[in-house]
């Protein structure tokens, strides 16, 4: 709908893991990096954690564009299911043809699968085993996970295993019963949300991407996004998609910082106010309340105190109109739009 009105070829804050948007920041660098390491050099198992939204799987999608010519690769994106469903997935990935008989048997689909990466070995392939949410794993998968990699040479794993998960997956296998696995993991990388000057390049590059030639944000609205979205790749493009929505619905070719607090209300269904806000309502009620004891410590007309009763009662009474002002719902400004 706002393409054409801002310059675009197409969505720039998609939240599919296309490839061609994965901001290169400090950590995703070191993060494909390390998972490029597991393809090529490591044995074992390579773990990549990250919150939710943190774009695990967007790197996910550039190792996958990047592996040699000589990898293959079985990706496993829902692992909740049992020992021999999860071999068979992995049979079926690698293009292994499985006998009718044999898939429900869990010695036939590893004794399948051993003599497929054996012939992947003897003619210089590499076979990859990357499992998506694997924070999912059942403990019974996990340790057939920690079987698999039994399958070796004498100087060589057969298979390599990435497990990539949120959070929990570092939970999951500090457990002392899966300690056995825990010790075969030769590479560890969590994934944490964008810095505030990560976040400005973020939306800046995955705007270039899309066919912008201009700054469509203003430097105080890349600030709000960070603030809002603390730095999460997934928030970040929700709100920017909204942000921009409501622009172009106002007419306007620039994003401002209200306009992003806007956005971010309809998109968490609550409102959002300025960073300013709760010191300059704290300030504002402490001002109303000096005003109000400092005009009425005296009694009108006459210049004598007050009694002890009376000021209570006044402060107390201004003390509710500050707390009602307050409370009072709050709608972002957002500045009228240029002549």
């Amino acid at each position: 709908m706002y393409l054409s009105f801002f310059g675009l070829n197409e969505k720039p804050f998609a939240i599919t893991p296309d490839p061609r948007y994965l901001y290169r920041s400090e950590r995703h660098a070191e993060a494909l990096a390390h998972l490029l390491y597991g393809i090529k050099d490591a044995g074992g198992f390579v773990q990549l954690t990250g919150e939710v939204g943190t774009g695990k799987t967007t790197i996910v999608r550039s190792l996958l564009s990047q592996t040699p010519k000589n990898t293959e690769i079985a990706l496993i994106l829902n692992p909740r299911m049992t020992p021999p469903e999860f071999l068979l997935t992995i049979c079926e990935e690698l293009g292994i043809g499985v006998p009718e008989h044999s898939a429900r048997s869990l010695k036939d689909l590893v004794d399948i699968l051993s003599r497929h990466l054996l012939r992947a070995h003897a003619t210089g392939r590499r076979v990859v085993l990357v499992v998506d949410e694997a924070q999912n794993l059942p403990p019974a998968v996990l340790e057939q996970v920690r079987l698999l990699t039994n399958l070796e040479t004498n100087t060589q794993k057969l298979l390599q295993i990435i497990l990539i998960g949120q959070p929990e997956l570092r939970e999951l296998l500090s457990r002392n019963e899966l300690r056995q696995l825990a010790q075969r993991i030769t590479g560890r990388y969590h994934l944490c949300p964008l810095s505030k000057d990560e976040t400005a390049a973020y939306v800046r590059h995955r705007l270039r991407v899309a066919g912008a030639t201009t700054d469509i944000f203003h430097p105080p609205a890349l600030a709000e996004v960070h603030r809002l979205s603390r730095g999460v790749p997934r928030v970040i493009n929700v709100i920017c998609d909204r942000a921009l929505l409501g622009s172009y619905t106002m007419d306007r070719h620039r994003v401002t910082g209200g306009l992003v607090r806007l956005a971010a209300s309809e998109v968490f269904g609550r409102r959002v106010t300025p960073y300013w806000w709760p010191w300059a309502a704290s300030a504002g009620t402490l001002l109303a309340l000096g005003l109000a004891v400092g005009t009425l410590w005296t009694r009108p007309g006459h210049g004598f105190p007050l009694t002890w009763h009376a000021r209570h009662s006044a402060v107390a009474s201004s003390m509710r109109l500050a707390s009602a002002s307050r409370s009072a719902p709050m709608v972002p400004a957002v500045p009228p739009p240029p002549p």
